[in-house]
C-alpha cells in the first residue's frame, strides 16, 4: 500500500502545512532540486528558535487561483509561512508532543469557502468540486461543534474566508495550507496530481488541508511514522496541544495517505473539533 505524503501548504500549514502535507518525494526531480532558492541563515534561526524543524526548509513560489505566486517558506512538504510571520515567532523551550495549534478560528464562525471554478488548470474537476462537497459536508454534519462552512463555487474569492483550487504546476500528488490567524482560518487550500485516485482520497486530502486550515498539527507531528519516517516536525510558538484520543492510526489528519482512504473522519478527528470548537 502505498504512502503518499501531505507537501505543500500549511502557514506551518502556517509553519507546517501538507501537500496533503503530501508530497511523493520520489517525485521530485535533480532539476527542480537544482531550482530551490535558499532560506537566509536569520530565518533558519529564527525557526530553530522556536523549536520548528529546519530540515528541508525551502523558499518556494506558491501559486495563488489566479496563476500569480508568492514567495513563502514550505516546511515539512505542505506547510507554509511568509518571512514576515516566521521573523515574528516567539523564542520557546521544547515540551510536549501535541495536536493542535495555539490559534484557532473564532468560535462560531461560519466560514464562507469557495472551490474554485477558473481557467488555467487552477479550476477544480468534477471529481474535486464532488470531493470539496463531501469534505464540506462532513464537516458540517458533526454535533458539538461550534464553527460551519458555507460552500460556493465560481472564481471571486477574494471575499471568500477559504479557497479550494488545483495546481497544475505542483508535482506529486496531494495537497497543502497553513494554519489559522487573527480568528480567520488559513485562506488558500491547494490539491494536486489527484486524477488517478478515487474521490474518497481527495475527499481525504481536501479534509486534511481544511483541517489545517482551522488549526488541526498532524496526527504524528512528532514522528511522522505515517510516512515511515522518524522526523519531528517541531513543536514551535505555533503550538502543538494534546487534543487526547486512543485512536490515531484512524485519523485523517496523519502526515501521509495512501491510496484506500475513505475520506471519512475518526473519532479522535470528531473529538478533537468538538474540542477544539
Amino acid at each position: 500500500m502505498k504512502k503518499i505524503k501531505f507537501m505543500a501548504l500549511a502557514s506551518l500549514c502556517f509553519i507546517l502545512g501538507l501537500q496533503s502535507c503530501q508530497k511523493d518525494e520520489s517525485s521530485i526531480t535533480d532539476e527542480e532540486m537544482s531550482q530551490t532558492k535558499e532560506v537566509s541563515a536569520e530565518l533558519i534561526e529564527k525557526l530553530a528558535n522556536a523549536q520548528i524543524n529546519t530540515n528541508n526548509v525551502k523558499l518556494v513560489d506558491y501559486y495563488l487561483p489566479d496563476g500569480t505566486t508568492k514567495e513563502m517558506i514550505e516546511m515539512e512538504g505542505d506547510i507554509y509561512m511568509s518571512e514576515e510571520e516566521i521573523l515574528a515567532l516567539d523564542e520557546v523551550s521544547e515540551n510536549g508532543r501535541n495536536y493542535r495549534t495555539n490559534n484557532l478560528v473564532s468560535q462560531g464562525k461560519t466560514i464562507t469557502i469557495i472551490g474554485y471554478t477558473g481557467g488555467g488548470g487552477y479550476g477544480l474537476s468534477n471529481k474535486e468540486r464532488t470531493a470539496l462537497q463531501w469534505a464540506v459536508n462532513n464537516y458540517n454534519a458533526l454535533s458539538g461543534v461550534s464553527i460551519s462552512f458555507q460552500l460556493s463555487y465560481g472564481t471571486n474569492y477574494s471575499n471568500k474566508d477559504m479557497v479550494v483550487y488545483h495546481n497544475p504546476n505542483q508535482s506529486g500528488a496531494g495537497g497543502s495550507a497553513g494554519f489559522p490567524s487573527n480568528g480567520n482560518p488559513y485562506k488558500f487550500v491547494q490539491i494536486y496530481g489527484l486524477d488517478n485516485y478515487d474521490t474518497n482520497v481527495v475527499e481525504h486530502v481536501i479534509t486534511h488541508e481544511i483541517g489545517h486550515s482551522v488549526g488541526f498539527r498532524h496526527t504524528d507531528w512528532f514522528n511522522r511514522a505515517s510516512c515511515g519516517q522518524n522526523v519531528n516536525e517541531g513543536e514551535g510558538s505555533i503550538g502543538a496541544i494534546d487534543l487526547g484520543g486512543n485512536d490515531p492510526n484512524n485519523s485523517v489528519m496523519l502526515a501521509c495517505f495512501s491510496s484506500n482512504e475513505d475520506g471519512e473522519f475518526g473519532i479522535d478527528d470528531i473529538n478533537g473539533l468538538q474540542i477544539m470548537y
